[in-house]
């Protein structure tokens, strides 16, 4: 194994650029897609699959973005790197306008597993799609302070800090945005005038609050990120630039290099965006041009790296950790191992991983979940059970996560970028 690798600061600028560029999913695709055309890849759609793919080549579409690259050889096996582009947040309700007391408020449902308080007392803008009467769709991001959801003082709740904090999501998560007496109808005219349509023109809305506070390094040593939404942008991030990086190389003969950027994977994955979809199964069977039995053939010579964040070691909670299994940052990309299928890593699955690792001279660790503390899940036990191919579950360790703000080792994204490279373009 090598010793840990000096920090590239191009690598965390590039990465700080995706974060802060990626406020939601659609935000996500639409920074990723650009990077991707910008290095070569030519875009694509699902209504024209059947008219043939280019040879690189990607197709966005919501929240969701797969990519590719093919040997000039017919595809015998495929690399993939899956990730998710969502996030827990905060979602606007399709009627929001609500208060009380001369305030103005805005009606939000709970994406996901967030971190309640960490939510408290944040100036947040507003990010997400809006789509027309005539079915286009607009982002649509909004950069300034909008709205807060404002804690209640401590001289309300004297005993808060001994007890610990208690939140009604439906109550006490609604945040602030105005003062007055509020008016059906006045946050869908904040939004139609955001995009310079008419209220009349909006059909409907996919729109979440977010932290306005940028990516940062931490630290008088500049060791840590800090940020939102690092999981899971830092592995979209890392996927994208492994794929790029591979590209440039020739891939080993008959492979043909895939990431796909999941959509709702914080919500369980079943939709037509999510790992449970067809679409990568489409995208897949779209590239492959042999039989249905040839097809299958080949998925069982692919595998799969299913990348989502790590639980790092916490300095102040040890003793939530399983005592030999305890990640720590910046000391390279975490294998995740769980007995109870949480994890698809199996045996010979994360003999891949490592076998990337070691190409690539990166130190790699494990993670496994104390037994009185049960683990979450990832899209790599449904991306294998959907395609029978095997996979391995990774990710950089990080701590806070599903807080609205998220810290990390800022070197672990480069080395995970630099495994996925020799992933695509070495094994």
């Amino acid at each position: 194994m090598s010793e840990k690798m000096p920090q590239d600061e191009s690598d965390i600028d590039n990465l700080t650029r995706h974060l802060d560029a990626s406020v939601s999913p659609a935000h996500s695709v639409e920074y990723t897609a650009q990077r991707l055309q910008s290095s070569g890849f030519a875009e694509s759609s699902f209504a024209n699959m059947n008219e043939g793919l280019p040879a690189k080549g990607f197709i966005a579409d919501a929240g969701l973005l797969l990519a590719w690259n093919q040997s000039d050889s017919p595809t015998q096996r495929f690399h993939i790197v899956g990730a998710h582009t969502d996030s827990p947040c905060l979602k606007v309700k399709p009627l929001p306008d609500a208060g009380s007391f001369n305030w103005k408020q805005i009606g939000v449902e709970v994406y996901g597993g967030i971190l309640n308080n960490s939510w408290l007392d944040r100036d947040l803008g507003l990010a997400g799609r809006v789509v027309l009467e005539d079915g286009s769709v607009k982002t649509i991001r909004i950069d300034q302070a909008i709205a807060r959801i404002p804690q209640l003082a401590i001289h309300l709740d004297r005993d808060v800090n001994e007890r610990g904090l208690i939140l009604d999501k439906q109550i006490h998560l609604a945040p602030i945005w105005g003062l007055g007496q509020y008016r059906p109808g006045e946050f869908a005219e904040f939004i139609a005038s955001s995009l310079a349509v008419s209220v009349h023109d909006i059909a409907f809305w996919d729109i979440a609050l977010f932290d306005l506070t940028s990516a940062s390094l931490l630290g008088a040593d500049r060791s840590l990120l800090a940020s939102g939404r690092l999981d899971n942008q830092i592995s979209c991030w890392a996927a994208t630039e492994g794929l790029i990086a591979a590209s440039t190389n020739a891939n080993g003969e008959g492979t043909t290099s895939v990431i796909a950027l999941f959509d709702h994977e914080e919500v369980g994955s079943e939709s037509t965006h999510g790992a449970s979809g067809p679409r990568l199964a489409w995208l897949l069977k779209a590239l492959h041009s042999g039989s249905q039995s040839q097809f299958h053939e080949t998925l069982s010579r692919s595998h799969c790296i299913s990348a989502d964040n790590a639980h790092a070691i916490h300095p102040n909670y040890p003793d939530r950790h399983e005592p030999n299994h305890r990640p720590l940052p910046n000391m390279g990309p975490v294998l995740k191992v769980n007995a109870n299928q949480r994890y698809a890593t199996s045996p010979e699955s994360a003999a891949v991983f490592l076998q990337a690792c070691y190409s690539a001279e990166v130190n790699h660790q494990v993670f496994v979940s104390k037994n009185s503390m049960p683990c979450g899940s990832t899209i790599g036990p449904i991306t294998s059970t959907q395609l029978g191919i095997p996979t391995i579950d990774v990710g950089v360790a990080q701590l806070s996560m599903h807080s609205a703000r998220e810290l990390c080792g800022a070197e672990d994204p480069a080395l995970l970028a630099k495994v996925l490279k020799h992933y695509f373009s070495v094994l």
